[in-house]
């Protein structure tokens, strides 16, 4: 079995490669080409969980599962958040075949993702982005987002304001061409932004509706499970809302959970997948001034086509 690291991983998984393998995959899983259990989260102490995400795409099959130690406090150890594992199997004998760094794989693809459904849903002019949250995915995003739309000037809130302003000064010096500046509070950095991105792992609303104008895109990213929350019922019911992936979304997304059981929504207004907006069998953005909001959950089908990509980039084919 062939063990790929971190390093591998950003060589042979350039963010444009990836943003083309999520787009191909997100369309694939909306056809009915996966098979994707909900994802499992297992307490380990009160603060620390065991994620565990399996998946399978078809036509070719690919099949493998992702495990990944979700730790809020290693990043003041200087360490991911998210480690782990993407475990890829050969499709003909059921061998593990690779397993490489979930972490890369996770912070690559994620981004990757944001970047599909902006290039598909953000207005073509979009120049301001605002992003809340200022760890690993923060900085993933912005080399995302740069490839799918002319970024003029970028905007960044966090818990906490001199981490925020480091993290501004610092992707400055990576993008000399973009304006960076950082903000006390989330409503401030989002006033009059193009594109929006929640990237936080917050238990409650980070992002309210009434902050978001006419125009305006959000990707609402950090919260994969129901005790997290980053976006009001506000927002939800005022944007046209675009999902990864309905079953995920209809059961571990906890705005969309709230809304459903008090009736303040119905699964109808899930406008659709992004791969059904990919494939052009539901409209994306209705008009100039709508607001356009995509729920990503994150999918194993997302990982397992990037862990396969690289395995291919290396000489390593992952199924037979």
């Amino acid at each position: 079995m062939k063990i790929i690291t971190a390093e591998e991983i950003r060589q042979h998984l350039p963010m444009r490669d990836a943003i083309e393998v999520v787009e191909l995959t997100m369309i694939r899983v909306s056809d009915g080409q996966a098979n994707l259990p909900l994802r499992m989260v297992m307490d380990i102490d009160g603060t620390n969980r065991l994620g565990v995400m399996p998946g399978a795409l078809s036509d070719p099959t690919l099949y493998g599962i992702k495990v990944l130690s979700l730790f809020p406090g290693n990043p003041a150890k200087g360490l991911s958040s998210h480690i782990g594992t993407v475990l890829l199997f050969d499709a003909e004998t059921g061998q593990p075949r690779a397993a490489l760094d979930a972490d890369a794989i996770t912070a690559i693809r994620t981004a990757a993702a944001t970047a599909v459904a902006t290039r598909a849903l953000a207005r073509p002019d979009a120049r301001v982005l605002a992003l809340i949250g200022t760890g690993e995915q923060a900085e993933s995003h912005i080399e995302a987002l740069t490839v799918v739309r002319e970024i003029a000037e970028i905007r960044v809130a966090g818990r906490n304001p001199e981490r925020a302003n480091a993290f501004a000064r610092r992707m400055a010096d990576h993008y000399p061409g973009i304006r960076f500046t950082a903000a006390a509070t989330a409503e401030q950095v989002v006033n009059g932004a193009d594109i929006v991105c929640t990237l936080t792992s917050s238990p409650s609303v980070v992002l309210h509706g009434d902050w978001i104008g006419p125009g305006t895109h959000v990707n609402a990213v950090g919260a994969s499970i129901p005790s997290m929350q980053e976006i009001d019922e506000a927002l939800l019911l005022k944007s046209e809302l675009f999902v990864d992936y309905r079953p995920s979304a209809f059961a571990q997304a906890r705005e969309i959970i709230s809304a459903l059981e008090t009736g303040a929504m119905t699964e109808a207004h899930v406008r659709g997948e992004i791969g059904e907006v990919l494939a052009a069998k539901v409209p994306g953005r209705p008009d100039t001034d709508a607001i356009t909001l995509y729920r990503s959950l994150g999918i194993a089908a997302q990982d397992l086509a990037c862990a396969d990509h690289v395995c291919r980039a290396i000489g390593q084919p992952s199924s037979i």
